[in-house]
């Protein structure tokens, strides 16, 4: 239900659908007859937030219990934000349109470190008092949960309740408990004490931080009760894990406009740098017939013609031609097209390419991540030069013509040699285009290569590592650019400066939070956009706070350093990154979950890859 002052905005501002609501699919409830409202907030625009699968799982899951109304909301684009400052208008939810202050719980999902920024200022766009401790009241308790959850400090003086993990299952006990204690008219300190007791549940107004002369942690206490160690929450059985059966269909075109079916969970490659492939450990996949069943459904309840395949490494699935096989039977007569995202180099067959050869062919997209054998090995990328040649090499003779490869600049241990792989690698992915007989006729190869700078970020083998400096990161983007040789190639690069300030926040402890109070100070937000992003500003911001940012993206930990995030149990034991770090220093790979065991601790889930038969 659209707010009345908020249409009479809509012709002021760009993309008008972002704040109307009312979309097919979308829950409208009595606010009346339910107990608990839940504000479900994606810090970036409509259109990013839209696309993300976390958000419609947990939009679901809420609305498909009986007293709960989950509604979403989004950070207004510059243009609107403007507008509902000059009209007194606070931030709201689509559903009601009604303000967030009107909300038991305000949740955010954390995706990215340069969007914390979007979080305080949309707290403060709904006139939400920003700080945890100035919110007493039980009412609109601030909780967060995502990725960047796994180390969350830089934002503990303004979140209540951090969820660890995967929230299915832990948002509705914590929601439940909220219900109850509201009915027995417990006040809010005496909720998140209760809430800490909560597996998953991490509540930082419950512990306090010691810090050495260094700047180092000293130490990490508990209080009242609340556990010295907070272990995430997963589903271990994704079979039975609970999926939607429709998305809310947006209005406007968002950035991935299609049906989403996650067929599993987790990594079983263990690339170094990747947090993803150590945060969702074990892999636990979903069967075939549940596949097949969400995907139809979507299909039917939408009106969408494409479905992507998610997971982080599709080709991993044991059985992806049998999956893929299952799903032509219905979608070659339907005429939906299934898309196949994050293959492998080495996953990538000739049986998957005959399946997906009826999907237009725009272009395939691998990640070498490095130039160099040596360099990949050192990050446990255990993909080879001649199987991407041979897999670029099917892939042009079946008609395709453009190839995206995807690398990061400032790896551990990297030269300038492994700078210049890159563009050697991709000269060689050129030249086998030539020399493919069943090649286009009469049509040129493009190849695309991206790179992103490496941020070392927790939870992985390089945690402990020191990021290059921006300088180090800019010279290596130029170095790469001259040292291709021809047009064919086109090269695209990531902003070093942003991925500096993402990795200061990765590895941040709570003294990052007077910084963060700073930059809503001064306005700052979408930080992650180039229209807004200024390095001078942050370091300026830095210099005010007494806070010298390299101390968390330029230093090299020890191995024996309390680290920020040390208090969290993701499951991957501490030692086993260890050895993992020590053994890229010597450029040894470990094998896959599927090939040996590595005894990284995940198996004490009892569940996932880790008890498959080998």
């Amino acid at each position: 239900m659209i707010n009345k002052d908020v249409e009479k905005l809509l012709l002021k501002v760009q993309k008008p659908g972002r704040y109307v609501g009312g979309e097919m699919n979308s829950v409208v409830k009595n606010k009346s007859e339910v107990d608990v409202r839940f504000a479900f907030c994606f810090p970036d625009t409509y259109e990013i937030g839209m696309s993300h699968l976390g958000m419609k799982i947990l939009y679901s899951v809420f609305n498909d219990v009986e007293y709960i109304w989950c509604e979403r909301v989004f950070a207004p684009w510059l243009d609107m934000e403007e507008q509902m400052i000059k009209n007194n208008i606070p931030l709201f939810a689509l559903e009601s349109g009604d303000a967030i202050t009107d909300f038991d719980f305000i949740g955010f999902t954390l995706q990215y470190e340069l969007s914390f920024t979007n979080v305080l200022n949309m707290l403060k766009l709904g006139n939400i008092p920003i700080k945890s401790s100035e919110r007493k009241e039980l009412s609109q308790i601030v909780v967060a949960g995502g990725p960047c959850a796994c180390n969350p400090e830089p934002l503990s003086d303004f979140i209540d309740i951090f969820f660890i993990g995967e929230g299915e299952e832990v948002d509705l006990e914590v929601i439940e408990l909220y219900r109850k204690c509201k009915s027995e008219n417990k006040t809010k300190k005496e909720f998140l004490k209760l809430a800490s007791q909560i597996k998953g549940v991490y509540v930082p107004a419950l512990y306090e931080v010691e810090y050495k002369d260094d700047g180092t942690i000293k130490s990490f206490i508990p209080k009242d009760g609340a556990p010295a160690v907070v272990e995430k929450r997963l589903m271990l059985n994704m079979d039975e894990s609970y999926y939607p059966e429709n998305f809310v269909v947006p209005n406007i075109e968002i950035v991935h406009d299609r049906a989403v079916s996650e067929i599993f969970r987790g990594c079983i490659r263990g690339c170094r740098f990747c947090q993803a492939g150590f945060l969702y450990r074990p892999v636990r996949e979903k069967s075939i017939d549940v596949i097949d069943k969400q995907c139809h459904t979507l299909c039917n309840n939408t009106g969408y013609d494409e479905v992507s395949l998610s997971s982080l490494s599709s080709s991993d699935y044991t059985e992806v031609v049998k999956l893929l096989e299952t799903l032509t039977r219905w979608s070659t007569d339907e005429k939906v097209s299934i898309s196949l995202p994050s293959l492998r180099v080495d996953g990538f067959s000739d049986d998957i390419l005959s399946k997906i050869n009826t999907v237009r062919k725009s272009g395939l997209t691998f990640a070498p991540e490095a130039g160099t054998q040596r360099l990949r090995d050192v990050i446990n990328k255990n993909v080879f030069e001649n199987e991407l040649m041979q897999t670029c090499s099917k892939a042009f003779n079946a008609g395709w013509t453009k190839v995206k490869l995807y690398f990061m600049i400032g790896l551990p241990t990297e030269t300038y040699e492994d700078v210049e792989g890159i563009a050697h690698l991709a000269q060689k992915v050129v030249d086998t285009y030539y020399h493919c007989e069943n090649k286009p006729k009469g049509k040129g190869v493009m190849v695309t290569i991206s790179t992103a700078s490496f941020v070392p970020k927790p939870f992985t083998p390089f945690q402990w590592f020191a990021q290059n400096s921006r300088k180090e990161l800019m010279d290596k983007q130029l170095h790469l650019k001259e040292t291709i040789t021809t047009k064919k190639i086109n090269y695209n690069y990531h902003d070093a400066d942003t991925s500096y300030i993402e990795a200061v926040f990765a590895r941040g402890d709570r003294k990052l939070n007077a910084v963060m109070e700073k930059a809503l100070e001064k306005g700052f937000h979408f930080d992650g956009w180039g229209d807004c992003f200024s390095i001078e500003k942050w370091l300026e911001i830095f210099d005010e706070c007494g806070i010298d940012p390299d101390f968390y993206a330029c230093r090299q930990r020890d191995f024996d350093e309390i680290l920020p995030w040390d208090f969290l149990d993701y499951g991957v034991t501490k030692d086993f990154l260890k050895k993992e770090c020590e053994k890229a220093y010597k450029d040894t790979t470990t094998p896959h979950c599927r090939l040996k065991c590595s005894n990284c601790g995940a198996n004490k889930y009892g569940g996932g890859v880790c008890f498959e038969r080998r």
